[in-house]
């Protein structure tokens, strides 16, 4: 795999560096190497990067100081949240400054009567879940990573998780953003309106963007109503298709709660079940696929719902055994099964991963046809096919073979990426769903994307960003 590694860059001086201490001051100025190392490094320890400091402001107008004295001093930058990226665009490749924005976790404000909550870009967004709860809200963004992520990251890579079928991805749950543009302008647009016909919605420019055009410092979220009653099921099936088909038998009878709809192959859950802590299988019969689903109702009658969806996939051939959660404590347990499939392939060795979609009607067919397209190109290895059927997101990941090389294996990335990007664009899907770009695809970006949409965001990142200091070397 041809990762960018950190090349040699012109060392900071140190007037320059004491510049940049005094706008934040000398205790969120790091310059020690051991206490700069977890910026520089991140879970997958795909990509390991350098830097000389790590600054983390406390306010946006810091934030704005550190972008006009970058700008001034052509000083490059890397905005980072939680640093729980997967394509590397939060690390510092080649020996660029980090702003690392977790200082600014305030929620400024929470209005119940708009339906809004005004959030820094730091705010963990667990918190930020948590501080809607308390006023009986809901903020549906849910990630594997929400203990840790934060909410200007969750943004910046526009991210999706387990409720977008319901609610959207990060796009949809922001009515407005305050940016700090690369020369330290800032863009105050936290509006709370969601009808604002003036002009372009420059809002979206910066949301998917991963601080390549601005950093994120806050953002005015949707709330939603808390619902009154959530039910959980884990059912086991033959097929994609038969998850499919219960797909729609439950977007017809739970009438828009249905919030999630997971498609689990049985090796990713053989894997949770075996590798994970305190995880069991939650059905005594092992089936080739299982769906992790969930409707959530303002009423309280999303559990005779959910068992007539179930009671009709019985009837219908579709379900072949299922359990509804009897408690909170086993649907928890439902989902950290789910939550811990990526970690769970560690112990497997290599793992070559996609964050792929394609239309929902076509995840079947693109499993099948990746499934045995990589199996010829490399024998032995092993499918793990798993994420969001509602929305036609599929975390299509590949596992070593046993016993085989891990080096030789991962040294066949762009290889394996070849064979399932072709699957995933003839099917009209996307190389990328959730993640981002980052550098991980960087280069792939330009032979999928359409040419005329890659100019004008080459256009764009030059107006925006002339010197090139905004997280350079990602997305473009």
């Amino acid at each position: 795999m041809n990762i960018v590694q950190p090349a040699a860059s012109p060392p900071l001086s140190s007037d320059l560096i004491a510049k940049f201490r005094a706008i934040v001051g000398d205790k969120y100025a790091v310059t020690d190497a051991a206490d700069i190392a977890p910026y520089v490094t991140e879970e997958r320890d795909l990509f390991r990067g350098r830097s000389p400091l790590v600054l983390r402001p406390g306010s946006t107008a810091e934030v704005a100081a550190i972008c006009k004295l970058a700008s001034e001093h052509r000083i490059a930058l890397v905005p980072q949240g939680g640093n729980t990226g997967l394509v590397g665009g939060q690390t510092p490749h080649n020996g660029e400054v980090v702003v690392s924005m977790r200082r600014m976790d305030k929620v400024r404000d929470i209005d119940i009567q708009s339906n809004t909550m005004t959030c820094e870009a730091g705010v963990v967004l667990q918190i930020a879940q948590q501080r809607a709860a308390e006023v009986d809200r809901l903020f549906p963004l849910s990630l594997g990573a929400e203990g840790s992520c934060t909410i200007g990251g969750n943004l910046s890579t526009n991210a999706g998780g387990t409720t977008a079928l319901a609610y959207g991805v990060a796009r949809e749950m922001a009515l407005g953003l305050e940016v700090v543009l690369a020369d330290g302008r800032i863009l105050n647009g936290l509006s709370k309106l969601k009808k604002d016909n003036t002009g372009y919605d420059l809002r979206n420019l910066f949301i998917g963007a991963e601080g390549t055009l601005g950093i994120v410092t806050a953002a005015t979220l949707k709330l939603f109503p808390k619902p009154r009653a959530v039910e959980t099921a884990f059912v086991g099936l033959q097929s994609p298709d038969a998850a499919l088909k219960l797909l729609s038998i439950s977007q017809n009878e739970a009438a828009g709660t249905l919030t999630s709809f997971e498609l689990l192959a049985d090796i990713a859950v053989d894997f949770s079940v075996r590798h994970g802590i305190d995880i069991r299988h939650p059905l005594e019969n092992k089936y080739p696929w299982y769906v992790l689903m969930e409707l959530s109702s303002p009423r309280d009658d999303a559990r005779a719902t959910l068992e007539a969806i179930l009671a009709k996939g019985f009837e219908d051939g579709i379900v072949d055994d299922a359990v509804i959660a009897a408690n909170l404590g086993q649907r928890a347990a439902f989902w950290k099964l789910r939550d811990e499939m990526s970690a769970a392939q560690k112990p497997e060795g290599g793992s070559i991963k996609h964050d792929i979609s394609v239309p929902v009607a076509a995840v079947p067919d693109f499993i099948e046809a990746a499934n045995a397209a990589v199996v010829k190109l490399i024998p032995g290895s092993r499918p793990v096919p798993f994420g969001h059927l509602g929305d036609g997101n599929i975390h299509y990941n590949v596992s070593q073979p046993i016993g085989g090389d891990t080096a030789d294996f991962m040294a066949r990335w762009h290889e394996v990426n070849a064979v399932v990007f072709e699957i995933v664009l003839r099917m009209g899907g996307s190389i990328s769903a959730e993640h981002g770009i980052g550098v991980l695809k960087r280069d792939e970006l330009p032979e999928v994307k359409d040419k005329v949409a890659i100019e004008l965001m080459r256009g764009i990142k030059a107006m925006l960003d002339p010197l090139g200091i905004m997280n350079p070397g990602k997305v473009l």
